[in-house]
C-alpha cells in the first residue's frame, strides 16, 4: 500500500468532519447533545472532532431557569468548526434567533399574538425577548394609560402584538397596548350587553380628573362628569368623591359605537328646580352665598342646587364698570332681589342693588331742594364740577351755577380737584340718577332754589311785570335785580326792545330802573326778564281793549290811548 499523500489526508479529514471543512457545518443550525454542565456553561457534542461550550443563560428567556441536564438534545448554531483553543464555536442564541425569526414571520403574517419578556430599557422604550429574537417596545405601547413604574412588568412572560418587522435589518417593533385594547374591547362589548340606560349600579372610583371621575363598573369604566355629580355647584370632583370610593350611579347614556358610558349621581336625587317659580317669586328678597365670580357677574346660591346670577349691571347703584370681584367676594352672604325666573332654562336673575335703598332716593330724603350740602370736588369737566356727596353719590355744579358776573370758563378756574366746597341742592332726578347743585346761589342776594329771595322777597311768577334795577351792562344784555334786594336775573340783548334800535345794551346805565316781564326760570331757578315781552303783552292788551271801539284808529293811536288810560 502506497504512502498517503497530503491530499489524501485532507480528503479523509473532510470526510470525518462531514464536509465541515467545505462549509457543511459552519453557518448552520445543528442538533447536539449535552455531555456535561460545567459552572455556567453547557458542553455540547455536535459530531465534530471537538465539543463546544455555550453559556447556560442562552438556553432560557430572561429571568427564567434553563432547565437543562446531561443527555438533553439541543439545537445550536455553528459559528466556526474550531477556534484557537481547538473547540467548536457554538451559539444557542443564534440558533434560537434563526428559529424565532422563522416563527415570528409566520405569526406576523397571520396577525397572531406572540409571547415575550420585557428584559431591559433603551432610549424611548424597552427591549423584549421573543424566544430568541430581540424586539423594541416603544414607551407609548406599554399600556393603555401612561405607566410610571414598569418594574412589575419586567421578566414576566406576556402577549405582544407585532407592529412591524424587517429581517434584513433585524428590526422588530411590538405593542403590549394593542393586546390590552383588544382584550378590553372584547370585555367591554360583553359587559355593555348587560347594561342599559337608566340602570342604577354601584361602582368604584378609579381615577379623578378636573372634568370628572372614571368609575369601574366591574370590568368596564364609565365617566361621571362633574356636572352630573350634584345639583349644587362642584368646583372640582375631589370635593364630592375620592379614589377608591364606592358610589351608586345611574347610567345616563351608552354610546354603542364608541362603547362609552356616561354616569350620573345627581339623577338619583330630587330636582331642586321643581316648583322653583313658586318658591322664588319675582320681587322676593332673599339671602344667599356667593359661590362664583366672573367678569359678567356673580353666582349666588339660594339653596343647595339652586343658584342665581347677579349681572354686573345689577350689582351696585354707584359703582359702574367695576369688576364684580371688587364688590363681592366668594363665600360672602348677600341680600338679593329676584328679578326674573326661567324654570325651563333653569335660570334665576337676581339683583344686588335692588335689595338696598336707592342712594338718590335716600339723598333726596335727607337733602331736599334748597338745602345746603358740602363735598369734595372729584372732577372738573368743560361744563362743570362733580362734587362727591354722602351716600357715594355725585352732584354736578354747572359752570353757569358756580359764580355770578363771570363767564363759565372763568368760574371753573376758581375751584380745583380735591377742594371742599359748599353748595345748594337745586334738583334731584332719581330716575336719571342726577343731582344738580349750585354754588353761586349761596351768595348774598342770590335767589334760593324755587325763586325765593334769601332776604325774604316775594316769589316771582311767570308773565309777571316787575321793576328791575340794572346791576351790570354787558354786550350780551343786562344783569338786573328785582326790587332792591330781590332775585337777580338777566335780560338778553334780543329782549331789550321790540325794535332793533332798542336792542342796544349801551343805552342803559347801572342803577337804572326798568319795567320787565318774567319770562321763565333756568335750571337753578334764576329768573329771566324781557322788555320786549312786556311791550308785546301791553300791545296785545291795548288791541283787545280799544281795537273794537276805534275801528279806524292806527296802532299808534291805540297805544297812545292805552298809555293814557294807564296813566
Amino acid at each position: 500500500m502506497s504512502t498517503p499523500t497530503r491530499d489524501d489526508f485532507a480528503a479523509l479529514l473532510d470526510e470525518s468532519l462531514g464536509g465541515a471543512a467545505n462549509g457543511g457545518f459552519e453557518g448552520r443550525v445543528v442538533k447536539g447533545t449535552i455531555t456535561a454542565i460545567e459552572n455556567d456553561k453547557a458542553v455540547i457534542d455536535v459530531g465534530l472532532k471537538s465539543e463546544g461550550r455555550v453559556p447556560l443563560r442562552e438556553f432560557a428567556m430572561a429571568g427564567q431557569p434553563h432547565g437543562l441536564k446531561v443527555g438533553d438534545e439541543v439545537e445550536v448554531f455553528v459559528d466556526r468548526v474550531e477556534n484557537a483553543d481547538g473547540e467548536a464555536m457554538l451559539s444557542r442564541d443564534r440558533a434560537r434567533r434563526e428559529a424565532a425569526w422563522d416563527k415570528l414571520e409566520n405569526e406576523f403574517g397571520e396577525g397572531k399574538r406572540v409571547e415575550g419578556v420585557i428584559f431591559g430599557r433603551v432610549k424611548g422604550g424597552f427591549t423584549v425577548d421573543l424566544d430568541g429574537a430581540v424586539a423594541f417596545l416603544p414607551g407609548s405601547q406599554v399600556d393603555i394609560r401612561p405607566v410610571r413604574d414598569v418594574t412589575p412588568l419586567l421578566d414576566v412572560p406576556q402577549p405582544f402584538q407585532i407592529l412591524k418587522m424587517d429581517r434584513r435589518r433585524g428590526n422588530i417593533v411590538v405593542s403590549r397596548r394593542a393586546v390590552l385594547e383588544e382584550t378590553r374591547a372584547e370585555q367591554r362589548s360583553g359587559l355593555i350587553q348587560n347594561l342599559s340606560e337608566g340602570q342604577i349600579i354601584d361602582g368604584v372610583v378609579k381615577n379623578i380628573t378636573d372634568y370628572g371621575a372614571f368609575v369601574d363598573l366591574g370590568g368596564i369604566d364609565g365617566l361621571l362628569h362633574v356636572t352630573d355629580m350634584s345639583y349644587k355647584r362642584v368646583n372640582h370632583p375631589s370635593e364630592v368623591i375620592a379614589i377608591g370610593d364606592t358610589v351608586r350611579v345611574q347610567i345616563v347614556r351608552i354610546n354603542q359605537d364608541t362603547q362609552r358610558i356616561s354616569l350620573g349621581m345627581k339623577q338619583l336625587e330630587s330636582d331642586p328646580w321643581d316648583g322653583v317659580a313658586a318658591k322664588y317669586p319675582v320681587g322676593a328678597k332673599l339671602r344667599g352665598t356667593v359661590t362664583n365670580i366672573t367678569e359678567y357677574g356673580a353666582f349666588v346660591e339660594l339653596e343647595a342646587g339652586i343658584e342665581g346670577l347677579v349681572h354686573v349691571s345689577e350689582m351696585s347703584w354707584t359703582k359702574k364698570n367695576v369688576h364684580p370681584g371688587k364688590i363681592v367676594s366668594t363665600s360672602q352672604e348677600v341680600d338679593v332681589l329676584v328679578l326674573e325666573v326661567d324654570s325651563d332654562k333653569r335660570r334665576i336673575s337676581l339683583g344686588l342693588k335692588q335689595a338696598q335703598q336707592n342712594p338718590w332716593e335716600a339723598f333726596a330724603e335727607r337733602h331736599p331742594v334748597g338745602s345746603s350740602v358740602e363735598g369734595e370736588v372729584k372732577n372738573a369737566t368743560e361744563f362743570g364740577l362733580f362734587i362727591g356727596l354722602d351716600g357715594e353719590v355725585d352732584g354736578m355744579v354747572h359752570m353757569s351755577d358756580i359764580a355770578w358776573g363771570i363767564s363759565g370758563e372763568d368760574a371753573l378756574a376758581l375751584h380745583r380737584k380735591g377742594e371742599s366746597v359748599k353748595a345748594i341742592v337745586l334738583d334731584v332726578d332719581i330716575e336719571k340718577e342726577r343731582i344738580s347743585l349750585g354754588i353761586k346761589q349761596l351768595e348774598k342776594g342770590a335767589p334760593a332754589a324755587g325763586g325765593v329771595s334769601p332776604a325774604g322777597g316775594s316769589n316771582l311768577k311767570r308773565n309777571e311785570v316787575v321793576t328791575v334795577t340794572v346791576l351790570e351792562v354787558r354786550d350780551g344784555g343786562l344783569e338786573v335785580q328785582a326790587g332792591d334786594d330781590g332775585a337777580t336775573g338777566f335780560i338778553k340783548r334780543s329782549d331789550l326792545g321790540r325794535d332793533r334800535d332798542e336792542q342796544r345794551p349801551d343805552r342803559f346805565q347801572v342803577g337804572q330802573k326798568i319795567d320787565a316781564m318774567v319770562t321763565g326760570f333756568d335750571r337753578s331757578k334764576k329768573p329771566s326778564f324781557s322788555i320786549k315781552a312786556r311791550q308785546l303783552h301791553e300791545e296785545k292788551e291795548a288791541v283787545e281793549q280799544y281795537g273794537s271801539s276805534d275801528a279806524g284808529a292806527s296802532l299808534g293811536d291805540i297805544l297812545g290811548a292805552a298809555l293814557k288810560a294807564k296813566q
